[in-house]
């Protein structure tokens, strides 16, 4: 396989030839070009340039101007973006005994804003073989915390290979949030249509998400990339850091489709941040473990002409030891059973630059020994490379909707999208 060229001509041809996408802007801003450059179909779904701007760790600059000196090479301006997500999600369940009437999805839940960031990233510095970027996503909203995610990966080029260690902290997306080229929610955000637990098996089973702090050490060639991270499941405090993830991934280009093909393995235990260093809560009390594995793939090509994206994943989180005074597992509190899921999806661009449809099918096992099955249909419309109208809507079925189940709706939160069988989101995506 040739080597992915960092070159400005590199990076033009990509933008000549990519489909429209909506994006966050602060990387345009830094490289000049426009969002669909790295996004292949539409946002977030990287393409194979897009991955190689990522692997480069969110150093490549373009046209904009640079504050150059010995030992110095940063962006004139501060790179920035805003996110906005305007969301409308209904159930169709019935809200639990004692809930007030329509407060929750099920009686149609308009979310504005959904969410509401800005984002800080790019060069932090160039010194010829070592690179060192960032990216920071920070939330507005009321009563939340600031910072909701950040990283900093520091690249050492060694010819074809590049070497990275990546310090980083998030408050939801996961142990693979240091890095991960896959489109289909390893890292929470990262994931090619909306809805999430009814979609990905890994968000089914909990491995992509949560809060977490680490530092990935990845080692990334033309053919793949291995990311092995030392964590805690916590955000932004002092950690043990005494759990282990590991990220296997192939990345071959088979018959013109662009491939990412890997497995994910989580293990140890570590001290959640609400005690860690603290001297007033027993060191048992807060100690979790951390056991889940998976399994994804994804290919990019086209279709009887029309670009497409195939999708499928299993992951599984095993079952807590039943024992007295056992360390639950942080992604399953269930001692009876397993968590697991299988999904196997589909995304097809039928409008170029435009309306792409698509749909999924998920099967899962809650952990008490029932079923839920999901199959949901999916529809983004772009207006303009940063704005988006996205539709979902999810229809689930199995025996944990069953009268006294698991996610019968009588008996669930009043938000729980498991209280229905059904879930529809509408969703305005701007970034700017």
């Amino acid at each position: 396989m040739k080597k992915v060229a960092l070159s400005l001509a590199g990076v033009l041809a990509a933008a000549a030839f990519a489909p429209e996408a909506s994006a966050i802007p602060a990387f345009a801003r830094q490289t000049g070009m426009a969002c669909n450059a790295c996004h292949a179909q539409h946002f977030p779904v990287l393409n194979g340039f897009g991955r190689a701007f990522k692997s480069a760790g969110f150093t490549m600059m373009g046209s904009q101007e640079k504050v150059e000196g010995e030992h110095l090479s940063i962006p004139s301006t501060l790179n920035a973006a805003v996110l906005l997500k305007v969301r409308y999600q209904k159930t169709d369940g019935s809200d639990p005994t004692g809930a007030v009437a329509g407060a929750g999805t099920n009686g149609g839940q308009w979310q504005y804003p959904d969410e509401y960031s800005l984002f800080f990233g790019g060069r932090v510095a160039d010194n010829g073989a070592i690179k060192v970027g960032m990216m920071m996503e920070n939330n507005l909203t009321a009563g939340g915390a600031f910072a909701a995610g950040l990283r900093v990966p520091v690249t050492v080029e060694l010819d074809a290979l590049k070497v990275q260690v990546v310090p980083f902290s998030t408050d939801t997306l996961g142990a693979f949030y240091g890095y991960t080229e896959s489109s289909n929610a390893i890292n929470r955000a990262i994931r090619w249509t909306e809805n999430r637990t009814q979609v990905y098996a890994h968000q089914y089973t909990g491995l992509g998400n949560g809060a977490t702090s680490g530092i990935a050490l990845v080692a990334h060639h033309d053919m793949g990339y291995i990311n092995v991270t030392r964590f805690s499941p916590s955000f932004a405090s002092a950690t043990t850091m005494s759990s282990t993830a590991v990220h296997v991934a192939a990345t071959p280009t088979i018959a013109d489709w662009a491939m990412v093909i890997s497995g994910e393995f989580i293990s140890g235990e570590s001290y959640t941040s609400a005690s860690a260093g603290s001297a007033t809560v027993a060191p048992t009390s807060a100690k979790v473990k951390t056991s889940a594995m998976g399994f994804t793939g994804q290919a990019h090509g086209a279709v009887a002409g029309m670009e497409a994206g195939v999708y499928a994943a299993y992951s599984k989180a095993p079952k807590s030891d039943a024992a007295v005074g056992a360390v639950l597992n942080n992604y399953n509190g269930s001692t009876t059973n397993d968590v697991s899921a299988v999904q196997v999806g589909a995304d097809v661009t039928v409008i170029p630059h435009t309306l792409s449809v698509g749909a999924n099918y998920l099967s899962g096992k809650n952990g008490v020994g029932e079923t839920e099955n999901y199959i949901t249909f999916t529809g983004v419309y772009d207006l303009a490379q940063n704005v988006a109208v996205v539709a979902n809507y999810s229809l689930g079925s199995g025996s944990a909707f069953n009268a006294g189940g698991a996610s019968d709706a009588t008996t669930v939160a009043v938000n729980g999208f498991k209280g229905s069988k059904n879930l529809l989101t509408l969703m305005l995506e701007s970034a700017w």
